[in-house]
């Protein structure tokens, strides 16, 4: 099935792009989770909001 689309794909002239959920699991050591944690709830936000943060942060976005 993947082949087929793919083909169809290059046959059209179509970069093929994969979707995003928005959504990932990441493991961290105990620590780091913490002090993530302990900083986020400093700054008012939540934990998914400092790593939003921090990722874009990082990448310059």
């Amino acid at each position: 099935m993947l082949r087929i689309f793919l083909d169809e794909c290059q046959k059209r002239d179509i970069k093929p792009t994969k979707s995003y959920s928005g959504k990932f699991q990441v493991r961290l050591p105990e620590e780091l989770h913490k002090h993530a944690a302990d900083a986020a709830t400093t700054k008012g936000q939540s934990l998914n909001q400092f790593v939003t943060t921090a990722i874009e942060h990082e990448l310059s976005v």
